[in-house]
């Protein structure tokens, strides 16, 4: 596509991309929020609890004999500007480093919600090379067959990453391991600075795919507007998370309403391409954009006063969590890796002090920047 009208007319064109304003329609139920899987499970929150201090603590060397290099296979969505999938890889494996814990891995690299052909690919040649334990992540659910077969087998062990709500369906027969950042906490966190009564705040909510994403960052911050008389949500769209699309979604946004004060983006490329749009409109300084998750794309353009806040994940965090919970495996000490691992977040924006940007990183990254 050649111009930005191109992919605003091939944007508006698709069927349903346009949402209501009664937002994602995907029920939630297929989802369990932490604080009730913890009610469900009494025992988990101090098994988290201690597994949280392993993975914040310096590692200490796996004690357990290995008779052969333990195998994982790692299959990421990690095509996008977002720098998160790939700072877990290499925060991931310099963990299992530190931990002595010989190892051997391939990777398999795709974009998000649009390589779903591909994704299932890599999926049947990951499983092929029989690994240990498979990394994978969930949005779309596309390729839900294959992870349940997975699941009921028992092997791989299955680690789903980027994810801290476990799947209904699979309640009594559950991955190895949930780990991530919770999306709805962290919504929440931006929600709470970003909609108050005291000035009307006409939105427009730029969604990632279809799927867990969207469903968990998109409508709680739709849930959250919804309590307030002062805001009201003039339109969505659904972006795949392509900058692209965001792009020419937010054009489309401020021609229908000239005097949108706001945009929700579910995403790190969501935002970039809406702050694209607002820089094309000369408009950057008139509507609230927000980021999701605190890399570094995000961290310059706060720095640039372009974007105007976000929720900063400790990124290295959920990858540590993945090597301490495979070494404690290779213990025998299974019973000690929790069902849920979700990292710790912080609230950062234009405001935010270098000085305090700086010690977020250097926690942030502890891995992944060395």
């Amino acid at each position: 596509m050649n111009s930005l009208r191109e992919l605003t007319s091939y944007l508006v064109g698709l069927a349903g991309v346009i949402l209501a304003c009664n937002g994602y329609a995907s029920p939630q139920s297929e989802y369990i929020r932490v604080t009730d899987y913890l009610a469900e499970h009494p025992d988990q929150p101090q098994i988290m609890a201690r597994f949280s201090d392993v993975v914040r603590s310096t590692p200490k060397a796996l004690t357990a004999q290995q008779t052969a290099p333990v195998k994982v296979a790692v299959v990421y969505p990690g095509v996008q500007s977002s720098d998160y999938w790939r700072r877990s890889l290499k925060a991931f494996e310099r963990r299992l480093q530190d931990l002595k814990v010989n190892y051997e891995i391939k990777t398999y690299l795709s974009r998000p919600s649009v390589d779903l052909d591909l994704q299932a690919e890599q999926l049947i040649e990951a499983l092929h090379w029989r690994p240990d334990y498979l990394i994978f992540t969930v949005d779309a659910l596309h390729h839900r067959s294959m992870i349940e077969r997975v699941i009921l087998r028992g092997k791989p062990k299955l680690i789903l990453q980027n994810i801290t709500t476990p799947i209904t369906d699979w309640r009594f027969k559950r991955p190895f391991m949930y780990t991530g950042f919770d999306h709805a906490l962290g919504t929440e966190l931006l929600a709470e600075r970003m909609l108050n009564d005291e000035q009307s705040n006409r939105f427009g909510l730029l969604y990632f795919s279809q799927g867990y994403v969207s469903v968990m960052r998109g409508d709680t911050f739709l849930n959250a507007a919804q309590k307030h008389s002062s805001s009201t949500m003039i339109g969505g769209f659904y972006t795949d998370g392509n900058r692209g699309k965001a792009r020419a979604a937010t054009a489309q946004l401020l021609k229908k309403e000239p005097d949108m004060n706001m945009l929700f983006a579910c995403s790190t490329d969501i935002a970039l391409g809406a702050l694209d749009a607002l820089r094309d409109a000369g408009k950057l300084d008139k509507v609230t954009v927000n980021g999701w998750g605190g890399g570094d794309a995000e961290l310059q353009a706060l720095q640039a006063k372009e974007l105007d806040l976000t929720v900063m994940r400790m990124n290295d965090d959920a990858s540590v969590a993945m090597a301490e919970a495979i070494k404690l495996d290779l213990e025998g000490k299974a019973a000690q890796v929790p069902h849920i691992y979700s990292g710790d977040m912080v609230l950062i924006d234009q405001n935010t002090s270098q000085e305090m940007v700086q010690k977020y990183k250097t926690r942030a990254f502890r891995y992944s920047n060395e």
